[in-house]
């Protein structure tokens, strides 16, 4: 049996985690490592804060504070979060460890012996106000390829193209605002060219890497990789281990994954198995990630792993994508998001845990709604599940003394009983397969299938008519209660604990072996007394979980009036519209504004409408913008719109009137 080592993202320790974190990397890690020991594989489960990097710096000058004190403030936070929700790490580490900078600084040399690494001298900006080098989001300024003016020095919002500090058009220092000068300086480069065939082969060849990650990482591969700048001017980081970068620091994407096996040594030499950590890196490696950073672990990490040559590339990345949030793509900067704080103010785990895995497969974009978790919370969790265990249980406390009754089995007993065993096999091969969706609600159906046969046995009334018929019913009622217990600790841990203990099981049903599912419970068993595992969410109720859980807009500066009179809004009737080539949501539009002349415009509405549906709609306006230059186009208005239920919807006026209209 090879041992398998499982990784969740290490969470970047400047800020508390949100369900998107929960749901495309923690919670489906969680459900497979669990899984994984129930079957009786050798796995470790490994974590860590990822604290370098210039988003950590940057905050903490902005703050005042030095970035340990900012990463001491939130390791410990993310860490609890996470273990509340149910995460089984074997440890949860930091990169700021000593033995992280002395592994990090060991890749580092070692590809550097095996000619990987090399200096060169390249062009970076340094701000003359600050007196220092400007990396990554140091800097801030107009994206060279789209035009957008508020890109950072190492991406665009707008576009998503991955930049450099030297590319950006106008650039500012992101602390002082001033604008920096371009300076010649030293860098260490790794040779990721070298092993772009590698990497592609690699990928094409894994039946193991799920779709959604092949395609995100060759999709790259096809545009041609180029050789990877992995140093930075930085005084927070892991320092770069040679005398001539003296000053300089690891860029963080080269140390975070590093921290993967850092943290594995950590947790050996805590065993006082110091040299253990060999056997699991020699073995099975799964990564759960979120899907934005695909490149780095498909591409960067792999590449790093083929040259140290003493590590094997990945066996499987699996990525998680998009969770929205009524619809709308979570933000922190925006604060349109749910932290993991607030929702434990009002729930246990385990119904978030549900939710979010049973919302949409991993590989799907998803939306977290209260209704709809309300819903299901009701409908599936306290209804279907809960309420047919609870009802089997109670049953049998008060017919038969809470003893497990004794079975006369007829042939549809015998076919429930069966469909325990199938449904252990079929939700086993969907976890092995990363379906974790499918595998849950094969589960769920036991628990559909239970409330069917209760019903329709009628326990209740069977009592008094067919004592024996009834007794049957209840004996193959609490086996399948039973097996929910045993099938769902992977992914409801706490409830699965909760129903272990009513039924009186003198066990860890964590270290039950995933058999014991069709394993029958014996007639003569007795079982403690039952209680409700979920309560109902009232409707007088659901006001308080929206107050509590969603993020209330707060206006910004308010404005007077005869500021407000400056904004000059008009009507104009759209004559022309095109995608443009290098985007895939951009459309240039071009407006007739009556009195005030035809106006070009770029709006990011391509996932919205069609070019040609929005040729002769007349919409509202900003007139008096600074215009922007987008792809070489120039854009001079703004259309109005409003954003809600996952779609854009421009404002149109409900009566006609004459473009040039003014609205007041």
């Amino acid at each position: 049996m090879s041992p398998i080592v499982v990784t969740a993202a290490l969470p970047y320790s400047n800020d508390r985690l949100h369900l998107g974190h929960l749901r495309s990397t923690y919670i489906p890690a969680d459900i497979y490592v669990r899984f994984l020991r129930r079957i009786g594989e050798d796995v470790i489960f490994i974590c860590a804060t990822d604290e370098h990097g210039t988003p950590i710096a940057l905050r903490a000058e902005k703050e005042g504070i030095s970035p340990k004190e900012l990463t001491d403030k939130y390791h410990p936070l993310i860490k609890e979060e996470l273990m509340k929700m149910g995460c089984s790490f074997d440890i949860f580490s930091r990169t700021t460890e000593k033995i992280h900078y002395e592994t990090t600084q060991y890749f580092f040399k070692k590809l550097l012996e095996k000619n990987y690494i090399y200096e060169k001298e390249i062009e970076q900006l340094k701000c003359p106000k600050c007196g220092k080098f400007l990396p990554d989001r140091y800097v801030e300024g107009i994206c060279p390829f789209c035009g957008f003016e508020n890109a950072r020095g190492d991406a665009c919002d707008l576009c998503g193209r991955y930049l450099r500090p030297i590319d950006l058009k106008e650039p500012k220092c992101a602390i002082c605002g001033t604008r920096p000068e371009i300076v010649t300086t030293k860098h260490w480069f790794f040779k990721l060219t070298i092993f772009q065939d590698k990497i592609k082969k690699w990928l094409e060849e894994n039946n193991s890497i799920p779709q959604n990650v092949k395609n995100y990482a060759l999709n790259w591969i096809k545009e041609g990789l180029r050789d990877w700048c992995i140093t930075r001017d930085l005084n927070w980081g892991v320092p770069v281990p040679i005398e001539e970068a003296k000053g300089k620091v690891i860029y963080v994407w080269f140390d975070a994954p590093i921290g993967y096996i850092s943290s594995t040594k950590i947790l050996f030499i805590n065993k006082g198995k110091p040299e253990e950590w060999k056997k699991y890196w020699n073995g099975k490696i799964i990564h759960f990630i979120g899907k934005d950073i695909i490149y780095h672990h498909a591409i960067f990490w792999p590449a790093m792993l083929m040259g140290m040559e003493e590590f094997h590339p990945p066996d499987s990345i699996v990525a998680g994508e998009y969770l929205t949030l009524e619809n709308k793509k979570m933000s922190k900067s925006r604060g349109w998001y749910i932290g993991i704080d607030e929702y434990l103010k009002l729930f246990d785990p385990d119904p978030m845990r549900y939710y979010l895995t049973s919302v949409a497969p991993l590989d799907k974009d998803a939306d977290f709604s209260i209704e709809d978790f309300i819903r299901r919370y009701n409908d599936e969790l306290a209804d279907i599940l809960g309420n047919f265990i609870h009802r089997t249980l109670t049953f049998i406390e008060r017919f038969f003394n809470s003893i497990v009754p004794e079975a006369n089995l007829l042939e549809e007993d015998k076919k429930l009983l069966e469909k325990i065993k199938e449904v252990q096999e079929i939700s086993s091969k969907y976890i092995k397969e990363f379906r974790f969706r499918d595998a849950l609600l094969e589960i769920i159906s036991l628990a559909h299938e239970g409330n069917r046969y209760l019903n329709n046995s009628a326990p209740w009334i069977k009592i008094k008519e067919d004592p024996k018929r009834a007794a049957t019913c209840l004996y193959v009622c609490v086996q399948l209660v039973k097996a929910l217990a045993s099938l769902l600790s992977p992914f409801l841990p706490f409830t699965s604990e909760k129903i272990w203990k009513i039924l009186n099981m003198n066990s860890n049903i964590h270290n039950e072996p995933w058999d014991i599912a069709s394993q029958l419970l014996p007639s003569g068993h007795k079982i403690s007394k039952s209680y409700p595992l979920f309560k109902k969410i009232k409707s007088d109720e659901i006001s308080k979980i929206r107050e509590t859980l969603l993020p209330s807009k707060k206006l910004e500066e308010l404005i007077s009036i005869d500021e407000f009179k400056k904004v000059k809004i008009s009507i104009g009737k759209i004559i022309k519209a095109e995608m443009i080539k290098e985007s895939k949501d951009l459309i240039s539009l071009k407006i007739d504004v009556g009195e005030y002349g035809i106006k070009s415009c770029i709006a990011k509405i391509g996932k919205y409408y069609k070019p040609e549906e929005l040729i002769g709609k007349k919409v509202a306006i900003l007139l008096n913008i600074q215009p922007i230059t987008i792809f070489n186009i120039k854009s001079e208005v703004m259309l109005l719109a409003a954003e809600g239920e996952n779609k854009i919807s421009l404002l149109i006026p409900d009566k006609e009137v004459p473009q040039g209209s003014d609205v007041k």
